[in-house]
């Protein structure tokens, strides 16, 4: 794989770069399309999009910092480079930015963040494609006829045959997008297609870290990744049980504000027509 897809002077396109941006693209036109369907702001998701995306870089980004404290001590400057995120950290991250923009916008951000769960789920797939371009998120070697050998990459141990873990997870990503989409044609809890979300992907992530072996911190005999994928898993689980009821009752108070706003206003025509 090359990662250097096409340079026009001293303008480089990176096969790493280009697939996020494909991802977010993607994201932001089925979250439009979507939010239109349900009666929802589609102009909303692109503002909501961008925030996320570059606020979650930055968590990910911090969470990365945070698992490799100790090289990060030793040389702050080198990871100020693209290179080392944490996708966890990425997601949380993205998720308090998206409540925070939809407070500023006054709408409820557990509603869009439901929305545009899918949509984080297809992009996701998009990156993992840029990842197994540039080489990095790399597999165990093997021996099966299904493995990849890097010629290029400045990531991925190059002339050996790996296991293809970053289309393994891009291929799990689209699934789960898939699964979301399904789940949320019909009426569902407020948050409950977020911590599906989550939960899908916390499973698929402790599975596909066994092939990984690229240098990614861990935490005892876990990787940094299955550490928090381990809190994950019994924290939605958790959120199923207790977090969606109280968010739904929120939902009804919302319905009835809304219903008896929705009154006022129409009580008020009456009154000016009268007069």
């Amino acid at each position: 794989m090359h990662n250097e897809l096409l340079t026009i002077g001293p303008v480089t396109i990176y096969g790493y770069g280009l697939m996020i941006g494909i991802g977010v693209i993607l994201a932001m036109i089925i979250g439009d399309k979507r939010a239109v369907k349900r009666g929802m702001d589609g102009e909303l998701v692109y503002g909501l999009t961008i925030t996320a995306v570059i606020l979650g870089f930055a968590a990910a980004k911090v969470l990365f910092i945070i698992t490799e404290w100790s090289s990060f001590i030793k040389d702050p400057l080198s990871f100020l480079s693209t290179e080392g995120f944490v996708v966890y950290g990425g997601l949380m991250g993205g998720i308090l930015a998206a409540l925070g923009y939809c407070k500023l916008k006054k709408v409820n951000g557990f509603d869009y963040i439901d929305l545009m769960a899918p949509s984080v789920a297809l992009a996701q797939g998009c990156g993992r494609i840029g990842c197994f371009l540039a080489g990095c998120c790399y597999g165990k070697e093997t021996t099966s006829p299904l493995g990849v050998v890097f010629t290029h990459s400045s990531f991925a141990p190059n002339n050996v045959r790996l296991i293809p873990t970053q289309l393994i997870s891009s291929a799990g990503d689209f699934i789960i997008a898939g699964i979301l989409i399904w789940f949320a044609s019909k009426p569902r809890k407020r948050f409950q297609t977020t911590i599906l979300w989550i939960l899908l992907y916390s499973i698929g992530r402790f599975f596909v870290e066994f092939l990984r072996n690229d240098d990614r911190g861990s935490v005892g005999v876990l990787s940094t990744s299955q550490f928090i994928a381990v809190i994950c898993v019994p924290a939605c689980i958790l959120g199923f049980l207790f977090l969606v009821p109280v968010l739904e009752k929120s939902k009804a108070s919302d319905t009835v504000i809304t219903a008896e706003a929705t009154q006022d206003m129409t009580d008020t025509d009456k009154e000016d027509v009268g007069e």
